[in-house]
């Protein structure tokens, strides 16, 4: 299991994580070993331009939603650089980015599912 893997697995438990991923695929967003801030998304309430922790054909990206089909319940994933990761299920989105290095992320209000015995 990888480190985005275990990440995925504790945001989807419900936790509100902050971590330094690797790669390039998200620049200028988000920069190789930047701290991100991820919490548990409401797949429903997200956009084109969201940054999602999100498993696609078995592999989990930390990358942009690209497209939203609210009929069939699913978004398409895609890096900041053009290339197309492919359609997951809202089941498979567990994070919202709502911070990088510490700077809230536009956009983000209403979108995180609300904690366990919140009203």
């Amino acid at each position: 299991m990888g480190m985005l893997d275990a990440t995925a697995a504790r945001v989807a438990a419900g936790a509100t994580v902050e971590f330094r991923p690797t790669g390039n695929s998200m620049v200028p967003l988000i920069r190789s070993r930047d701290s991100v801030r991820v919490g548990p998304a409401e797949p429903a309430a997200l956009e084109v331009g969201d940054i999602v922790l999100a498993r696609v054909a078995g592999t989990v990206y930390l990358h942009l939603v690209s497209a939203v089909d609210p009929s069939r319940r699913r978004v398409q994933i895609s890096n900041n650089r053009g290339r197309v990761n492919g359609w997951t299920g809202y089941d498979r989105v567990y994070g919202l980015c709502t911070a990088v290095e510490g700077r809230p992320r536009p956009g983000t209000a209403g979108k995180l599912k609300a904690a366990p015995g919140s009203s």
